[in-house]
């Protein structure tokens, strides 16, 4: 296992691209379950809510098109091209026209795409209730060499790691600030996208997202709870393609230098409260 990486805190998750064969029928999901506006560009359909974007776009089911990072300083992004450069990586244009020019853009060894740059201005969205976007989770064949990718290459810092009783990695979870995590990779079978999470304030905020999804007519498929890595609040739903969408709170901020955590691959690992699926 890689040593955990003293890089550069730069970032935050500000958009994803998802596929799936039915994207407008997830648009449409997002706008009621979501709360998001939404328009058409082309093939895209682009979900809009303060602090969060969503686009579906053709693609395969439960696949992660391309994550979106807003960074502030140019010369975090000119670091971050140095150290792919370095380490072989190739670049790419950016697949969206989020990000100014400088945007720096690369694969994972799994194939997803990872565009870090400075925002460019959007018109501000319909109000919704309060939940920024906040983190992707990916499953992995291989989550050892995703994890040693994104340290060594990348530059983020690992904040916990889950272990099954061979010591073999199960999850990490990856931070790019100060938050616990905003990437975290899943051992699994198959490569594609595990869940996206919004991040809402506190406990009464996820009482009123799951009374919403009530009105909807969207049942939760897990939760509420509370997580061991990140000690954060959550509820899960499904959207049509199944994925997992989590609405969050609370989530652990920890120190810049803070040593890497493990836990065990159990149910109490994913839920302190209770039952939880071992997805990894």
């Amino acid at each position: 296992m890689a040593k955990n990486n003293p890089g550069a805190l730069w970032g935050h998750l500000h958009y994803l691209q998802i596929g799936s064969p039915h994207p407008e029928r997830l648009a449409h999901f997002a706008y009621s379950a979501l709360q998001m506006t939404v328009h058409q560009s082309g093939a895209d359909w682009i979900c809009c809510a303060p602090d969060r974007m969503l686009v579906y776009s053709p693609g395969p089911v439960r696949s992660l098109l391309s994550a979106g990072y807003a960074v502030a300083e140019p010369e975090k992004l000119a670091a971050l091209k140095q150290r792919l450069v370095h380490h072989g990586v190739a670049l790419e244009a950016a697949p969206l026209n989020f990000f100014e020019a400088d945007a720096v853009t690369f694969r994972d060894p799994d194939g997803n795409c990872l565009c870090f740059g400075r925002p460019v201005h959007r018109n501000p969205a319909a109000e919704s209730l309060p939940a920024r976007l906040q983190h992707v989770v990916v499953a992995s064949t291989d989550a050892e060499r995703m994890t040693r990718f994104y340290t060594e290459v990348v530059g983020m810092r690992i904040s916990d790691r889950v272990l099954d009783e061979q010591h073999q990695l199960r999850t990490t979870f990856m931070r790019t600030n100060r938050e616990h995590h905003s990437l975290a990779v899943f051992q699994a079978d198959s490569c594609r996208l595990d869940h996206f999470c919004h991040e809402t304030t506190n406990w009464n905020l996820i009482r009123d997202w799951a009374d919403h999804f009530s009105e909807e007519g969207i049942i939760l498929k897990w939760g509420p709870g509370r997580h061991g890595p990140g000690n954060n609040l959550f509820i899960f739903i499904h959207d049509p393609d199944d994925n997992w969408i989590e609405i969050s709170a609370e989530l652990e901020t920890v120190l810049e230098q803070q040593p890497a955590g493990v836990w065990p691959h159990a149910e109490r690992s994913l839920n302190l409260w209770g039952r939880a699926p071992l997805r990894s």
